[in-house]
Parts: C-alpha cells; sequence; structure tokens
C-alpha cells in the first residue's frame, strides 16, 4: 500500500503544478488578454456574422446551445445511419439499428460516451473521425462555455449579457481542447499507440491455439486505424468514449505504464486547472483553491478506499489457500478484471479518476471490482460529478453545492447568504433544488423501473445485489454524464438505449439550463462589498461545510440504493 501512497502522492504533485500552469492560461484566453488569438478566430466570426458578435442574455445563450447540441445529435444520428455507404469503411461496416444509432449520439453530445456497441467491430474509420471525435471535442467546449457564462454572472453588475455562445465555443475548441489533445496526441503516437488508416491486418500467431473439436487457430486480426487521435481528445475533453471495446485495457489505447499515467493527467488536467482559471477571473484566487482543495480531499479518500478494497483480494480465496499478498513475484490483491501492465493500484487509481472526472474511460473491468471497490465509483458519480468533474460541469457543479452551501450556513447564523458577492436568494435556490433533485430522481426512476419489468430484467445477467448494482451503476453513469459502465449489464436493447438515452439527456441539459438562469439572475443583481459581516468563503470553515454539504446530500439521496447493492454484497461476501 505504500507504493499506492508514493504514486497518488506523485501523481498529484504533477497535476497541481499543471493545473495552475493551464489555469492561467485558461483565465488569459477567456479574459481577451491574448489579442493575437484574434487573428486565429476571426474568419469563424465573420462566417457566422451577427450570431457571434451578439451579447447574450440567459435564455438567449440557451437557445443557442440547445439548437447547437440538437443539430449534433441529428448529425451523428445520420452518419450512424448510413455508415455502410460512406467512405474510409475499409471492414465494411454497415449502418447502426436506429435505437443504437440514437443512443450513441445523445451520448457523444452530451459528453456521456456511454458505449453499448465494441468500436472495432462496429463503427466505420469515417464514424470514429467525422461523426464521434468531433463531438468530443464540442461536447467539452459546451461544458466549458457555460461555466464562462456562469463566470460572467457572477462578475456583472445589473447586466443581464452572459457573452456569447459561439465565441466561447470557438475559444475553447481553438485555444484549450485542440492544443492540448495534439500534444498528447503526439506523446501517445511516440508510445505505440496507432495513427494510421491502414485496413485491419490479419497476422501469424506466435502460438497455435488448439481447441478440442475445433479447427487450430493460427491467425488474428489486428484492428488499425486513427486511434491515437481519438484518444488524446477522449481523455483531455473528459469524453472516455473508447476505440476498442476494451476502451483503455486495450494495449492500441493503453500500451504502457508511462500512458497508464499520462492518461490520468489527461482526464484531470482540464477540470483542475478549470479551478485556478474561476480564482483569476473572479478576482479571489483564494476562491479557486478552497473549491480544488475540497475536490481533492474528496478525490484522496475515495481513492484510497478503492485501492485498499481492490489490495485486500477477495475474503472467499482465504479459505482456499490462495495467495493474495502482494510481492516481488506478484502485484497481489484482487487481480480479476484487471491488467498486469498496471495492478490493482494503476486500476485503482484510474477507477477513481476517471468516475471523479466524468471520464468514463476504463483500464479494468469495473464490473469485477470488489463489491467496496465498485462502490467508490458509483458514489463519486452520485456526488453529482463534482469531485474536478467533466471540463467545465465539474466546476459549476461544486459551484452550486457552494451556494447550497453558502444558504444553510447562512440559515444556521442568521446572515443573508451571500457568495461572491451577490445574495442568494429564493429564485436562486429554486433552481439549485432543480439541479440538485432532477438527476437523482431520473436515475432512481429508471433503476426501480428497470428492476420490475421484463425488458429491464431481461438485461441483467447477474441475479441479487450485484445485478442490482450493474442496473443502477448504468443509470448514475448515463445520467451523470460519465460513460462508465459495469459491463455485465446488456444494454443493447431498444429499452436500454432509450432510456438510456432520456437519462444522459435529462442529466446533461436538465442541469444546463437551470444553470444558466442562475447565471442570467446573478448577472442582474448588484454587487454586495465585503465586510466584517461577509461569511468567507475561501477558508478552511468554508471547505469543511462544503465537503459536508456534497457527501449528505448524496448519502442522504442514494445511501438506500446502495446499501441493496454493493454494500449488502461487501457483506455476503464475510457470511458465506
Amino acid at each position: 500500500m505504500k507504493l499506492g501512497y508514493l504514486d497518488l502522492t506523485l501523481f498529484l504533485v504533477i497535476l497541481t503544478l499543471g493545473a495552475v500552469i493551464l489555469g492561467k492560461y485558461i483565465a488569459a484566453v477567456f479574459s481577451g488578454r491574448l489579442k493575437f488569438l484574434a487573428i486565429i478566430e476571426g474568419p469563424i466570426y465573420r462566417i457566422l456574422g451577427r450570431a457571434a458578435s451578439d451579447e447574450m442574455s440567459w435564455k438567449e445563450y440557451t437557445v443557442a446551445l440547445m439548437i447547437f447540441n440538437i443539430f449534433g445529435i441529428i448529425i451523428l444520428f445520420t452518419i450512424q445511419l448510413i455508415q455502410g455507404v460512406l467512405p474510409l469503411n475499409p471492414a465494411h461496416m454497415a449502418g447502426l439499428s436506429w435505437d443504437l444509432a440514437l443512443n450513441t449520439a445523445i451520448s457523444f453530445v452530451s459528453n456521456t460516451n456511454w458505449q453499448a456497441y465494441s468500436g472495432e467491430s462496429t463503427m466505420s474509420y469515417y464514424t470514429q473521425m467525422i461523426g464521434l471525435t468531433p463531438q468530443n471535442f464540442f461536447s467539452a467546449a459546451t461544458g466549458l462555455s457555460v461555466l464562462v457564462a456562469l463566470i460572467r454572472g457572477f462578475k456583472n453588475v445589473e447586466n443581464d449579457k452572459l457573452g456569447n455562445f459561439w465565441r466561447d465555443l470557438t475559444k475553447s475548441v481553438l485555444y484549450i481542447l485542440l492544443p492540448v489533445s495534439v500534444i498528447f496526441a503526439i506523446i501517445f503516437v511516440n508510445q505505440g499507440i496507432p495513427q494510421n488508416f491502414s485496413a485491419y491486418q490479419n497476422v501469424n500467431l506466435v502460438e497455435v491455439q488448439k481447441i478440442a473439436k475445433s479447427p487450430d487457430i493460427k491467425t488474428q486480426v489486428l484492428p488499425m486505424g486513427p486511434i491515437a487521435s481519438q484518444e488524446s481528445i477522449k481523455m483531455v475533453g473528459t469524453n472516455g468514449g473508447g476505440y476498442f471495446n476494451a476502451n483503455s485495457a486495450h494495449p492500441y489505447e493503453n500500451p504502457t505504464p508511462i500512458t497508464n499515467l499520462l492518461e490520468i493527467l489527461a482526464m484531470l488536467i482540464i477540470p483542475a486547472a478549470l479551478c485556478f482559471s474561476f480564482g483569476r477571473m473572479i478576482g479571489d484566487r483564494r476562491q479557486g483553491y478552497a473549491l480544488y482543495i475540497a475536490m481533492t480531499i474528496i478525490f484522496i479518500v475515495m481513492t484510497l478506499l478503492i485501492m485498499n478494497a481492490e489490495l485486500k483480494g477477495n475474503p472467499l480465496f482465504n479459505t482456499l489457500h490462495v495467495d493474495q499478498a502482494q510481492s516481488l513475484f506478484q502485484s497481489g490483491g484482487n487481480m480479476e478484471g484487471k491488467e498486469a501492465r498496471f495492478g490493482v493500484l494503476g486500476s485503482g487509481l484510474f477507477a477513481s479518476a476517471t468516475t471523479a472526472a466524468s471520464c468514463g474511460a476504463v483500464n479494468a473491468a469495473h464490473d469485477s471490482l470488489m463489491p467496496l471497490g465498485g462502490f467508490v465509483p458509483l458514489f463519486l458519480m452520485q456526488l453529482s460529478e463534482v469531485v474536478y468533474g467533466g471540463v467545465g460541469a465539474g466546476l459549476y457543479s461544486i459551484i452550486v453545492f457552494a451556494i447550497l452551501s453558502v444558504f444553510i450556513a447562512g440559515l444556521m447564523i442568521g446572515r443573508t447568504p451571500e457568495y461572491l458577492g451577490k445574495k442568494i436568494e429564493s429564485f436562486e435556490m429554486k433552481m439549485v433544488a432543480i439541479i440538485i433533485l432532477v438527476v437523482p430522481f431520473i436515475i432512481l426512476c429508471s433503476t426501480a423501473l428497470s428492476v420490475i419489468i421484463k425488458p429491464g430484467l431481461d438485461g441483467v445477467s447477474n441475479p441479487g445485489a450485484h445485478g442490482l448494482s450493474e442496473v443502477l451503476y448504468a443509470f448514475t453513469s448515463a445520467a451523470n454524464n460519465n460513460g462508465s459502465a459495469f459491463a455485465g449489464l446488456n444494454a443493447n436493447t431498444v429499452y436500454y438505449n432509450l432510456l438510456l438515452g432520456l437519462n444522459m439527456l435529462v442529466g446533461r441539459f436538465g442541469v444546463i439550463i437551470p444553470l444558466l438562469a442562475i447565471a442570467g439572475s446573478l448577472a442582474n443583481k448588484k454587487s454586495i462589498p465585503v465586510t466584517e459581516g461577509t461569511m468567507s468563503t475561501s477558508g478552511g470553515l468554508f471547505i469543511c461545510i462544503l465537503i459536508g454539504v456534497i457527501i449528505i446530500i448524496g448519502a442522504l439521496t442514494y445511501i438506500p440504493a446502495l446499501a441493496l447493492g454493493p454494500v449488502v454484497e461487501h457483506l455476503l461476501l464475510y457470511t458465506q
């Protein structure tokens, strides 16, 4: 376990240093301090015309955002349906069924990247490059744009304008997502991740595989394609949609321990950096530090919990005298469903990072985690993906909890709730309540429905507590726009494709719309000067309150369901 502490400490040091540097750059981009960038984006604005020049109210911003994302769903849906007649399809893959195409289109546009298909046997090069990869950029840029609009809501005084969605989207893609993705893609190619347009390769096996009553297997088909470019934005944009079905457990997506560390860093670097950007953009860096510290404390606790659970291994093996101890000759612990290259510590860190970051990429089978190990990624998602979270989405979600914390603390001490110089009144709290309740409502209703009707039960492959965990995990992942899965659930059915798609839409836009309403309301308010009676929102006490509110809200909402799933499954291990 000492190695786990060292890995985690080293990773957090690298992450923090990188986030501080990148955060300063992001703040400069959206504050307009890098004037020379106007030369690059100018032609795009000229094409868009007035749409890119007018300042927008929160309603206008919302309409532009929704139109853009609806068109994204339609275009990606169409590409998948007619994939068979499109170019760059050397494996001659046919078009997808309408329900799977719709689910996938919603998934990638909503930054969920839930995949009810095997990428290497379902998607052509054209669909991967022209269909899926652009949405990896646009979905992340949408989340970042919403965050910037919310920040303007705090900065503006009696001015209902939140900026321009098209300009924010353009800046997000051109100056943040694209350059960071290119850097990681170049490194990934150097580390051995393929990037080509070759046809799938049929190669001879080093050792012939003999199977009883079947012909000997002498060859293997190796999928090719533009993998490194999608792998980089998959991580940088906290998307998670893998080129292969095995995702980052596949050696072509994650070939070395170096790429494993870099992929974890890539999925967290922008969400972490945005905390520091936030502090700079509102003119009080301590506010950003406070949010970053709160996120990191929760992340450390959850990561150590999953590492410890997996390192202990399966207690049922103890009676069989199976050695599960970590040693020089084996990684130790619960190695079921894990890559020997990464072991339980590398897989544990990856699992906690991907579900904290709303990314959904995996380098191990989450379905094979120990019950408490599976509890961690499930609960991290159920905390509304506020621990770093998705690009933009993680920070604006934790700001919602900060507003709630200020409101609760204000009630306790008899002061008018204020956050960043703006009064928090009834309208803001109604919108906060919608944001906090809409996602658990759709998750728990969908889970309950799926375990009592036949179309839902038909997809469950494991009985009892673990089967419930699979269903709960699927809807939690979809509604929180994560995309990882307990893969024992057969989700590629009309029922699950449609219901999971609904969860993705509600989880994404059911949060964004009321959040923009909050931003518009705050922008219209006067700025209140800081006085001796103003409650500090950057000190240790507020950090503790914020963490407490996040954990308590998550626990009160989901503990009954978790008790019937991973908790009871853990207890059953010690009663057999």
